[in-house]
């Protein structure tokens, strides 16, 4: 772990808006090869609620943003995911996957359908890989880039369009997982409206060489304040949205993760046949399978907090799963978490047991999310959700 009192570790990237976190008391830690800030001094329960009543500033910058250029971008990246790209109409965004021959989850990511092709967030840690699997894959036919000199800023909590309406007027008229290129502070900017904390919100994708004065200029509006990752992944915990290499790895498929939504209803309803993406008939099987494993809510007795890789046991004491996302909420008081389980222990109610440190925690399943999604509601959101 780095801190702002630590020599850098060594080959860690940093974003362009590091120096304004430094200046702003970030303790910082290497994550998906960069330094970025984990917390800030108000500390991470506090930056939480923050983001829950106002609207919070996250550094986001490690993400991978990508552009495919070409006119069959969207129907080429079908081959590779199960939602339907193609049907996204311009500047609407989506959620999807990539996934590998046996149906697992190579990588989540958001598409937004451009006029010139596609627009791609890809998570940090798979950045280069992702980049690469595209270029072999449909590179022949379009132009996949790389934008590294783009920051990427969210701007998150439910004051959130007040405050970036202040700077970006036009910004407020966006429908949720719909995107557009604005002017803000003088800057073209690529805007969206989504996020990873339940909550309404905005991410930016900013020039680098602006990055920072934008940055100031988000801070300095009523009610917002900066969070780090710490907050981030407390949000995304209570809204129940799947962290990848945790809830998510090249062995779960988005059937098991309860993500059967991200699958092109062209495909659910008896159109097997056309599905090209790969593991997609290992996926579509699933759905009709009573006996495909869980992600489950679970609510842990007690206070303390049970951690990833915690065995979850039956009544029995038989072994049905782990824990692959746990921690406090600090919106609901309480630890809460996130595993899968064999399919007769996922209903609601169910009482499972968690093994830790050879003792037993008892452990209720319970719906997603553990907070209620609060995003921007609108007669023209026609996408799905993150």
């Amino acid at each position: 772990m780095s801190t702002t009192n630590c020599p850098q570790e060594v080959g860690l990237r940093r974003s362009a808006v590091h120096a304004l976190t430094i200046e702003l008391g970030a303790r910082t830690v290497p994550f998906a090869g960069f330094d970025l800030p984990v917390q800030f001094p108000a500390g991470i329960k506090h930056e939480h609620l923050h983001t829950r009543a106002h609207a919070a500033l996250f550094d986001i910058s490690h993400m991978g943003q990508i552009q495919v250029i070409g006119t069959d971008a969207p129907r080429l990246l079908e081959d590779l995911v199960p939602g339907d790209i193609a049907g996204l109409v311009p500047m609407q965004q989506r959620y999807t996957l990539f996934t590998n021959d046996i149906g697992g989850v190579i990588d989540d990511l958001m598409v937004t359908r451009m006029p010139d092709g596609l627009w791609l967030v890809v998570n940090g840690a798979c950045r280069d890989s992702d980049l690469s699997y595209l270029r072999e894959r449909i590179g022949a036919q379009c132009d996949v880039r790389m934008h590294s000199d783009r920051a990427l800023l969210a701007l998150q909590g439910p004051t959130a369009s007040r405050a970036l309406s202040a700077l970006c007027p036009e910004a407020r008229t966006l429908a949720f997982m719909h995107g557009g290129e604005f002017d803000l502070l003088g800057t073209r900017v690529l805007i969206h409206r989504c996020g990873y904390t339940g909550e309404d919100g905005f991410e930016i994708s900013v020039p680098d060489s602006q990055a920072e004065r934008v940055a100031r200029a988000l801070l300095a509006q009523e009610g917002v304040a900066p969070a780090g990752l710490g907050a981030r992944d407390s949000l995304r915990l209570e809204a129940g949205l799947c962290l990848y290499g945790s809830d998510l790895d090249t062995r779960t498929t988005p059937v098991e993760a309860g993500l059967n939504w991200t699958i092109a209803a062209k495909y659910r309803n008896d159109g097997a046949e056309r599905a090209r993406f790969p593991g997609a008939a290992i996926i579509l099987g699933q759905l009709k399978d009573p006996n495909v494993r869980h992600r489950v809510g679970m609510r842990p007795d007690g206070q303390a907090p049970v951690r990833a890789g915690t065995p979850i046991l039956d009544a029995t004491g038989a072994a049905i799963g782990h824990i692959t996302s746990g921690g406090y909420g600090p919106s609901v008081s309480a630890p809460i978490a996130m595993g899968y389980v064999e399919a007769h222990c996922a209903q609601p109610g169910s009482t499972l047991q968690a093994e830790v440190r050879g003792r037993t925690r008892t452990l209720h399943v319970c719906a997603l999310p553990f907070v209620p999604h609060r995003y921007y509601a609108s007669t023209s959101n026609r996408s799905g959700r993150q």
